[in-house]
């Protein structure tokens, strides 16, 4: 398990460093977010980081966990024949300049199926539609860098994006405090999801 440690408005880590946008046309955050996610600027006027800064950052948080992540697929290929790739975030089920209404509770991105096996999506959908969870596959998250640059399945290397809400395991408004008994339910939900992915990697 790879975890990151620094705020995603440091560097997002889901981001490559071309700066291209993940979804054209619709808006989004950069490599080095400068608004937070319903547009309020992250820095004052003329505090915004120069490109040297922004070069920093990536030389010294994202490059190192890109090395990293890449290194634990070669390790895990050089002694299996399949890897699969779980990139797991969670965000507000409310983010108006990010989508409209209530976003499900688990979203599911393969790149619309590039990164990933039908057989492994069909199986992870599945399972999501028959929990007490809402959920969507390929919706407004397809996945990110991570899953669309990692994703090859014809290498045996898939990878998929969970995207969840926030909801299944805190409060999300103020004063943001996490419910246990919400927790403790989401636990069992992901135990089952994850025995599906090292299921998979075992056949």
């Amino acid at each position: 398990m790879l975890v990151a440690t620094h705020s995603r408005y440091v560097v997002d880590l889901n981001r490559g460093t071309d700066g291209l946008s993940l979804y054209p046309g619709k808006f989004t955050t950069g490599l080095c977010p400068t608004t937070l996610f319903d547009g309020t600027p992250i820095y004052q006027n003329g505090m915004e980081l120069t490109e040297q800064e922004i070069q920093d950052r990536i030389q010294t948080y994202w490059q190192p966990y890109h090395n990293k992540l890449q290194s634990l697929i070669n390790e895990l290929k050089s002694s299996n024949k399949r890897v699969i790739v779980l990139d797991a975030h969670s965000i507000r089920s409310k983010e108006p300049k990010l989508f409209d209404g209530l976003l499900p509770n688990l979203n599911l991105g393969t790149a619309d199926g590039l990164s990933a096996h039908q057989e492994l999506t069909n199986q992870l959908s599945n399972y999501c539609n028959n929990s007490q969870y809402s959920s969507v596959l390929n919706g407004r998250f397809k996945g990110g860098y991570i899953t669309r640059h990692y994703g090859n399945p014809a290498q045996g290397v898939d990878a998929i994006q969970l995207e969840m809400t926030q909801s299944n395991y805190m409060n999300e408004s103020f004063p943001y405090s996490y419910d246990h008994e919400k927790a403790e339910k989401c636990q069992e939900m992901l135990f089952g999801l994850l025995s599906i992915l090292v299921n998979e990697c075992s056949l």
